[in-house]
């Protein structure tokens, strides 16, 4: 095949992996979608990666851009037939300034690698993805990831000034800078967030944001997830901030201590997560504000971890949430949507009985303090018509969200899954208005196609062109 001879040629046999096992195991990331791959390739510098992608554009294959395949909304799968770039072996932390608190890095840097690498400067990466073991800066800038502590501290695009990519044509861009004000337009915001479908990441410029001089982490067990989530709006309500506030329900507590056996309570109906940083007298404050809040809403359990040994032990179990879920099924498929904070009780009514009417087995884990769910269904795929019944009642919970006046996504980003929903959200003219955008980047559509916007984005007169 004479593109696989072209990628050999360039980067070696052993990094153009196009045996079936190979592509079998590139053909999904963590979500449930697969595609086909013809190929996946794995570069180590930007140069290779804009070769790679004019040795595509000359055979006219697609391009899809992969980081360590933890997406879960099918980002990183193939459409249609399409050749891989997976950029992991991009890992390299190439500099990093403390005294302007950024670094530039790979795509490839593991993003809980890159806080430990700078932890003896006294810095961290504030984004923290649940998958933040496995996850990489790349991907977290392709779908604006978020984390537990991004309630303070906000999503990747706040945390990037200056992005490197490979452009469709196979050149080498810088956007953005370590200036803080650019002037003309933002195109580094528009890169993150883009899923690939602009181009193809190959250096990030990151902030790195000073580690707090105090921390308090508190574990709140509630006989309901309505007082858990009454809590939470209380706690904002009041004019505190947390750096995070998590609410697990009792179906995933007693997966994650069978699991993990971090202490949840596994008799209380929800448990919340609080989080406070900063000087010891406003960590000490925020921590009573929390405490007198929760002791309006009943809870059965309020904990303020000791040392950094018991605090570590309880984001442990909230980070492993989803691996605990093989306890439970062997898959599971996980949604994530926003609503407001005034609406969590409300909407996560409308989903469990959604669950209960599909007679599904749901867990609930979410970042409650920026109202961002992820509902999670836990089910064997092998059992007939299964994945059907699981696809339409994920769709009705997105549906429940967006009448409530939230949004389809807060970090997982659209890929393919959700793709086909952005007209709950986007008018005929938003999404033309989007599709110009990408097609001023990528003209001839080879940069991860059919993801993002759906078919028809792009509005025509009635003789068939483009307006």
């Amino acid at each position: 095949m004479p593109l696989i001879e072209e990628l050999v040629a360039l980067l070696g046999p052993t990094s153009v992996r196009h045996h079936p096992l190979d592509r079998a195991v590139f053909s999904k990331d963590a979500g449930i979608l697969k595609g086909e791959v013809i190929a996946a390739v794995l570069p180590e510098t930007a140069q290779e990666v804009a070769a790679i992608v004019r040795i595509a554009r000359r055979h006219d294959v697609p391009i899809v851009p992969r980081g360590a395949g933890t997406g879960l909304a099918g980002g990183a799968v193939p459409v249609d037939p399409g050749l891989l770039i997976v950029l992991t072996r991009l890992n390299r932390v190439h500099e990093v300034d403390e005294i302007g608190r950024t670094a530039w890095v790979g795509p490839g840097v593991i993003n809980l690698d890159l806080s430990r690498q700078v932890e003896p400067l006294g810095l961290h990466f504030a984004p923290d993805p649940s998958s933040q073991q496995a996850c990489t800066i790349g991907g977290n800038v392709a779908t604006n990831a978020g984390g537990p502590h991004c309630l303070a501290d906000g999503t990747t695009v706040a945390h990037v000034l200056a992005v490197e990519f490979v452009t469709a044509e196979g050149d080498i861009v810088t956007v953005g800078s370590e200036a803080p004000d650019q002037p003309g337009l933002d195109l580094r915001a528009v890169l993150v967030g883009s899923e690939g479908t602009l181009g193809i990441i190959t250096k990030v410029l990151v902030r790195l944001t000073e580690n707090a001089p105090d921390v308090a982490t508190m574990l709140i067990g509630f006989p309901t997830i309505e007082g858990a989530a009454a809590t939470v709006s209380g706690i904002i309500a009041s004019g505190l901030i947390p750096a995070a506030l998590e609410i697990m329900d009792q179906p995933m507590v007693e997966a994650v201590e069978n699991f993990v056996h971090a202490g949840y309570p596994t008799d209380a109906g929800a448990v919340l997560l609080a989080e406070v940083t900063g000087t010891s007298e406003s960590v000490a404050a925020g921590v009573e504000i929390i405490r007198s809040v929760a002791e309006r809403h009943a809870p059965t359990d309020v904990r303020v971890a000791t040392d950094d040994a018991e605090r570590a032990i309880l984001w442990k179990g909230r980070k492993s949430a989803f691996g605990a879920v093989a306890q439970v099924a062997p898959d599971y498929y996980l949604h994530d949507t926003v609503v407001p904070r005034t609406a969590l009780v409300e909407v996560m009514s409308k989903i469990y009985e959604i669950g209960d009417r599909y007679d599904l087995t749901m867990l609930n884990v979410f970042h409650a303090g920026d109202g961002n769910l992820h509902p999670l269904v836990a089910f064997d795929s092998k059992e007939p018509g299964m994945l059907e019944k699981v696809q339409a009642a994920a769709r009705e919970m997105v549906e429940v969200s967006i009448d409530a006046g939230g949004s389809l996504s807060g970090e997982h980003g659209i890929g393919h899954e959700k793709r086909d929903l952005m007209h709950l959200v986007f008018s005929d003219v938003d999404l033309d208005a989007q599709a110009r955008v990408r097609e001023a980047f990528d003209e001839a559509g080879m940069m991860n196609p059919s993801k993002v916007l759906p078919e028809g984005s792009r509005c025509f007169d009635a003789s068939g062109v483009r307006l």
